[in-house]
């Protein structure tokens, strides 16, 4: 089908949606929106998998949460097993996250995890979809990131960071690298991240959801869905001053571009 939009990073294998998911995507279809389902976990990234085998507006991500699943060890091969499939269109979720934790031990033990999900994704030629959460008050977690990524920026396909809450000087520095971030719900009540859509181009910026968390207006306090994406393009357009259509066929296409997003034959 022919997206009007695509949320680039949801979680349709997660409750409460994936318990109605036939429901969730017939809104997405009615409303022409397409999605990347994204693995937490060994189980939800099988899962991702499955759903995009049997739907069409579906697409998966296959990664290990670096905060919410260490009690997982990262199994390589399975994962690897899974990134072969054609529906996987990016590595990920995976990063590094210090807003909850900041012992030092737990951050070596992060920074392992990631760089197995960088060998991944360079072993498959796929984009890496990064959670990057710096503790309260730095933006510690995004440099160290940076650090990892930038010497193997040649043999990366794209890295995105998503749920992007950065400032401008991270962002111009992802930027520099090719690479992109996106955006979800927050930015439709919040104006802590207006300097940096307006600071960075368009051709770097995506939307998403992170469904079903994250609601953005005027459905802040529902449980989110992949179509409320629709809202977050708009808000993007207005941050800017755009035209709304130009902003919404530029992020599209970006989309598409670096998920390799094919209708399903």
């Amino acid at each position: 089908m022919q997206f009007k939009y695509f949320d680039i990073h949801s979680h349709i294998n997660l409750s409460p949606l994936r318990e109605n998911i036939e429901a969730v995507l017939a809104r997405m279809q009615e409303k022409g929106v397409g999605t990347i389902t994204i693995g937490v976990d060994l189980e939800t990234s099988k899962d991702s998998v499955s759903f995009a085998e049997k739907y069409d507006n579906l697409w998966a991500g296959v990664g290990l949460h670096p905060a919410d699943n260490v009690s997982e060890v990262f199994d390589y091969d399975a994962y690897l097993e899974l990134a072969k499939h054609p529906r996987v269109v990016c590595i990920g979720e995976c990063g590094l996250d210090y807003f909850r934790d900041q012992k030092e031990e737990t951050k070596q033990r992060q920074k392992e995890i990631f760089r197995k999900h960088i060998e991944l994704a360079i072993a498959v030629g796929k984009p890496l979809m990064i959670h990057a959460r710096p503790s309260k008050g730095s933006m510690n977690a995004y440099e160290d990131a940076l650090e990892i990524l930038s010497p193997l920026k040649g043999q990366l396909s794209h890295v995105n960071f998503h749920f992007f809450v950065g400032n401008l000087e991270i962002a111009k520095k992802i930027v520099a690298r090719g690479w992109t971030v996106s955006f979800d719900g927050p930015i439709t009540f919040a104006r802590d991240y207006d300097e940096v859509i307006r600071g960075i181009p368009l051709e770097n910026i995506m939307a998403e959801t992170d469904a079903p968390f994250a609601a953005p207006e005027p459905y802040r306090g529902q449980t989110c869905e992949p179509w409320m994406v629709e809202e977050v393009y708009k808000k993007i357009a207005e941050i800017r001053g755009g035209d709304a259509e130009e902003v919404r066929k530029t992020i599209l296409a970006t989309s598409e571009k670096i998920f390799s997003i094919r209708p399903k034959m």
